[in-house]
């Protein structure tokens, strides 16, 4: 069975047991593309497709259950990230989906990975969190500079990840020629870990699971990019600002590591139903979805409604709209 064949048969399974003479054509599924399972992405999207869920038969909110849409089954379906989320929502394949701000704009307008061939369809709901960019090191390598990357084993993350192609951006401004390898999270840690790479760049949420696991057996260190760093990759890529993964976000990484992030954000295509966008995004800033977003994974709690249109520059859904010109967050 398929990834995303398991996630409907346990949603359907959780239906089932939730409401008992629940039929199935009172349900709606809706696919949320996330990332990678080691990333964060896919964990973040669970916690989403969860609050936002209500199946037939399940509690209402105001008796306990979630305050999510009634009928609504929101599955979290493992993707390649961002390109490829804006790709298949542009193209009814998904109905929602996580992608990096520089992805989210340039689909929109046709630029960069999406020269000449725009994803109009897409629309923001939210604006979610900062995705920091991680350069890791095999254990006990160090670099002067990112040009020491030159001839080196570089995961340069999945092909379609929005990474990706920042990462590529990066290393053509400097230069950079080395042995490139297009790579999930989990292949990543796994051949740092063997030897089979010198290095490789993701970026996401912290922390990621893949890194706890590979602190806690091989160990591995992270790249403090210098200042001028951050500023020369602010220029070529505006999306990306200056950040810091503090020390112990890694167990095994001691001090703060200078970097720069891109805002993550939840969209859809403008084919989905203003009323159901609506309460989607009602759903998602609900007291119950705040308490499921602090507890349930720690960038969970930078997904705050006060941020929810920062960096926000392409057009919002109308249904999210509604919402945030209700709670008057815009005119």
């Amino acid at each position: 069975m398929s990834f995303k064949g398991k996630f409907i048969a346990a949603a359907t399974a959780c239906v089932m047991l939730a409401g008992g003479v629940a039929q199935a054509q009172d349900m709606q599924f809706w696919r949320i593309g996330t990332g990678g399972a080691g990333g964060t992405y896919f964990p973040i999207g669970g916690l989403i497709a969860n609050a936002i869920s209500s199946p037939p038969g399940a509690r209402s909110c105001d008796k306990g259950g979630t305050c999510g849409v009634p009928g609504l089954v929101a599955i979290a379906v493992s993707t390649n990230a961002s390109v490829a989320n804006v790709n298949a929502i542009h193209a009814g394949l998904l109905d929602a989906g996580l992608a990096g701000a520089q992805s989210v704009v340039q689909g929109y307008n046709g630029q960069g990975k999406f020269e000449g061939d725009p994803k109009t369809n897409i629309r923001v709901i939210a604006n979610l969190y900062p995705e920091d960019m991680h350069l890791v090191l095999a254990k006990g390598t160090s670099l002067s500079s990112l040009k020491d990357l030159n001839g080196m084993r570089i995961g340069v993350a999945a092909a379609g990840s929005g990474t990706q192609v920042s990462v590529r951006m990066i290393l053509e401004h400097y230069g950079i020629e080395a042995e490139e390898h297009e790579l999930g999270l989990g292949q990543s840690t796994s051949r740092l870990a063997d030897g089979q790479l010198d290095a490789f760049f993701y970026a996401g949420g912290t922390p990621f699971a893949a890194l706890i696991q590979l602190g806690s057996t091989k160990g591995f260190e992270l790249y403090s990019f210098s200042a001028d760093e951050r500023k020369a990759i602010n220029e070529i890529i505006p999306y990306y600002v200056e950040s810091m993964i503090p020390a112990g976000v890694y167990e095994n990484v001691g001090a703060d590591t200078e970097t720069v992030a891109v805002n993550g954000q939840l969209i859809t295509s403008v084919d989905q139903p203003d009323d159901l966008v609506y309460a989607i995004t009602k759903a998602l800033w609900s007291d119950k979805t705040r308490a499921l977003l602090d507890k349930g994974h720690s960038k969970g709690k930078a997904i705050r409604l006060e941020t929810a249109l920062t960096g926000v520059l392409i057009p919002l859904h109308p249904g999210a709209e509604r919402f945030y010109k209700e709670i008057g967050m815009i005119d």
